[in-house]
């Protein structure tokens, strides 16, 4: 009996359990339940926003023509694919970093002696990069390196708290967006030229122009998803939402406006969206300025290092990601006007709904990087496995919604007959894949909050690869539906990647074979 109960045990330890410890439990409103979804809900709203946005933007549009439809597709290509080379790793280290310094803040206000204060703040050898700031009751104290490397608390005068992480994202925000902008200006026409858009194509004019604008509103784009990253990483997911929804309101009130009152067409698209985006940035800006101090005591506070080194992980990992679905845009593209309206609007709905599970994503990462700098590797186990069980079952109620929906609803997008036809052989791509797009998603939220960022990057470049064979093989063969499959194997690869990990308690979940 001793022998069988040990057997069971050593079952319950396996790391493949975690995906069904506390199954049962899934839809109990107990603590860490009701923060998830608290985190996750508004997230999820904040995120589906804008590309419901876009999504009103490209039913305007394809009610201009398809040409001009088929130009704002391979235009939102190419700037999606810039944008979420700086944005990804921004927003997802920012969001890491703040909730870890955040957590250390809290754990050192429950000491009240300068050497247990030390002790709480670097048990982990890598936080010794931050500075911190710590409230004490009604006095806040801020953790300063000593000339002879050991930290000692200083008093201050304000009562806001200076959290380095976020000014340091602000910053590295500020100056990525302003990069982009001038490369997106200056390399309009090659890039829509690399994305198959030739000189003689119709679409030329009209994608470089709405791409051209659309590009001034970056600097606004960086800054403010940075800000949502610091937002984030205090598990402040509705100030977003609020901002988000007031910018993409004002988006979809100008649209019309603009594009037919007017008479702008797509210029008047992509100068509603810079002004919604700014909006954005503005709100998000005065509420983080109530809470923090923006601006660095001093340069050495800014962790530059910190955030570049594994930014450039992330830098690695997002090109791979994106890459492949600007890829299946271009091949598209390739194929006719037709061909990339169809793809356009089905890219649209599929991104916007996996989006979704990236609120679930954006929950796990904020609880399970305050749990990892905690050391509380019960939570830790538990947050992951609840927000797995919830993005299965959210993408399998997205699968039976987009089933049935978008069999009534695609001329909302279009009443051309070719364009309708083509995303009614897309359709069971997008909503078959919405289970495993969903699992995707969280596992990346699992790994971001436990900073494995090093996996995450060369577990990406590989499915890249294999993926990118597939996209070229399967879409000289098969066409339309070629790059429909060759991008449920990408996200399924993506998932596995993540199941990997875990289900062998690797990395940072070694834990979990003890």
């Amino acid at each position: 009996m001793p022998e069988e109960a040990n057997l069971n045990e050593k079952k319950r330890n396996m790391p493949l359990c975690v995906f069904f410890k506390d199954a049962r439990l899934l839809f109990k409103k107990d603590e860490l339940g009701l923060e998830i979804l608290r985190i996750a809900f508004p997230a999820a709203l904040a995120l589906t926003a804008d590309p419901i946005a876009s999504l009103v933007d490209t039913a305007f549009i394809g009610h201009i023509g398809s040409v001009e439809l088929a130009a704002v597709g391979v235009s939102i290509a190419v700037f999606n694919q810039v944008s979420r080379i700086a944005i990804f790793p921004l927003v997802s280290v920012t969001t890491s970093f703040v909730a870890e310094e955040d957590a250390i803040c809290r754990m050192s206000t429950e000491e009240q002696e300068g050497d247990d204060v030390e002790k709480a703040c670097f048990g982990n050898s890598e936080m010794k990069e931050l500075i911190t700031e710590v409230d004490s009751g009604k006095t806040v104290y801020k953790l300063l390196p000593s000339i002879c490397g050991n930290y000692k608390m200083t008093k201050l005068e304000h009562q806001k708290r200076h959290i380095s992480s976020a000014s340091s994202a602000l910053v590295i925000g500020a100056m990525l967006g302003l990069l982009q902008a001038i490369f997106l200006i200056l390399g309009a026409k090659p890039l829509l030229n690399f994305m198959g858009v030739k000189s003689d194509s119709p679409m030329l004019t009209p994608a470089r122009q709405y791409l051209t604008l659309r590009s001034l509103g970056a600097p606004a784009i960086l800054l403010s998803l940075a800000m949502q990253g610091i937002f984030r990483g205090f598990k402040d997911t509705k100030t977003p939402l609020y901002a988000t929804v007031a910018g993409d309101v004002t988006n979809i009130i100008l649209d019309p406006i603009l594009m037919f009152s007017f008479g702008l067409g797509v210029s008047g698209a992509a100068i509603a969206h810079i002004i919604s985006q700014y909006l954005i940035s503005t709100i998000l800006l005065w509420k983080l300025m109530e809470r923090i101090d923006l601006l660095p005591t001093s340069i050495n506070d800014l962790q530059f290092n910190r955030f570049l080194k594994n930014g450039f992980l992330l830098l690695a990992r997002v090109i791979a990601a994106t890459f492949c679905v600007t890829l299946a845009a271009s091949m598209a593209a390739r194929n006719g006007s037709t061909s990339m309206a169809a793809f356009q609007i089905c890219l649209q709905i599929w991104l916007a709904t996996s989006l979704l599970a990236d609120g679930l994503a954006v929950a796990g990462q904020a609880i399970l990087a305050s749990a990892f700098a905690e050391k509380d590797h019960d939570k830790a186990t538990a947050t992951a496995s609840r927000v797995l069980q919830f993005g299965l079952v959210l993408g399998l109620i997205l699968s039976i919604v987009l089933g049935i929906g978008l069999h009534f609803g695609s001329s909302l997008f279009t009443d051309d007959i070719n364009v309708l036809h083509l995303i009614s052989i897309g359709i069971p791509f997008v909503a078959a894949t919405q289970p495993i797009n969903a699992l995707a998603f969280v596992f990346d939220g699992v790994n971001f909050g436990a900073s494995d960022f090093v996996y995450s990057a060369y577990s990406m470049v590989m499915v890249a690869i294999v993926s990118i064979l597939c996209l070229f093989l399967l879409s000289s063969s098969h066409g339309f539906i070629g790059i429909w499959i060759a991008l449920t194997i990408y996200m399924s690869l993506r998932m596995f990647a993540g199941f990997l990990r875990i289900g062998t308690g690797s990395g940072p979940w070694h834990f979990l074979r003890s």
